[in-house]
């Protein structure tokens, strides 16, 4: 139907976004330092989930965004139950990797469900605030805008994240440190690629002939008639 086709570069950047959700779940298990700081090496690949995000609401709007996230969502969910139904499954007698098989894919309903719910809300919340600014600059200062929005999904992302998954279990104060350093090093992460996410951007208006406003929508994220 008319509006509702997607182009071979959305096709390519929504695989790269679902990619890096999945990813994220998988490097997260390993802990890395990061100067005297102590964080996930998902990391690496996180925030390029909302620098796509950004591309996408820039380029295409934020209907398009918003099936984006839900599509991320779904892949995310399949990752994670069909990790956790496999770790259920009893192992081969002369299969001992039993261990670093649960640390992997065992996901903790209470993380698991933490993930969920800052995904969805970090994701949109990104998204929502690109989408406005856009329209009430009139499509100027990307890069201003890039930043803004990372800021507040990130934000948003680690105050529903940390609390849920980690709150009493890790004393508050520092579970508080590792919020603020979480969205400090994401938002320096957009930055420094922010070079190159322009020049993407750019490239992809350019191919494709589009440059959506969003006017006159809904920002329903349950609305999926507008998917």
């Amino acid at each position: 139907m008319k509006g509702k086709t997607v182009s071979v570069s959305f096709m390519l950047l929504g695989i790269l976004f679902c990619v890096c959700l999945i990813s994220a779940n998988l490097l997260a298990t390993k802990q890395i330092m990061f100067g005297p700081f102590n964080i996930t090496a998902g990391i690496l690949v996180f925030p390029i989930s909302y620098i796509v995000n950004d591309c996408i609401v820039e380029v295409w709007g934020f209907n398009k965004a918003k099936l984006l996230i839900w599509t991320g969502f779904a892949m995310n969910f399949l990752f994670v139950a069909f990790g956790f139904v496999a770790d259920l499954i009893p192992g081969a007698p002369y299969w001992d990797n039993a261990e670093g098989f649960h640390k992997l894919f065992g996901l903790a309903p209470r993380v698991a469900a933490a993930s969920f719910m800052a995904f969805l809300c970090g994701s949109f919340l990104n998204a929502y605030v690109m989408s406005v600014m856009k329209v009430a600059t009139e499509g100027r200062g990307f890069s201003a805008r890039a930043i803004l929005s990372t800021v507040a999904g990130e934000t948003a992302d680690s105050l529903i994240f940390f609390p849920i998954a980690l709150g009493g279990i890790v004393p508050a104060e520092n579970l508080l440190w590792m919020m603020f350093w979480q969205i400090l090093l994401k938002t320096l992460y957009e930055i420094i690629v922010l070079p190159l996410t322009v020049r993407v951007v750019r490239r992809v208006k350019a191919y494709e002939g589009v440059d959506v406003y969003d006017r006159n929508i809904s920002y329903n994220i349950l609305k999926v008639s507008q998917l």
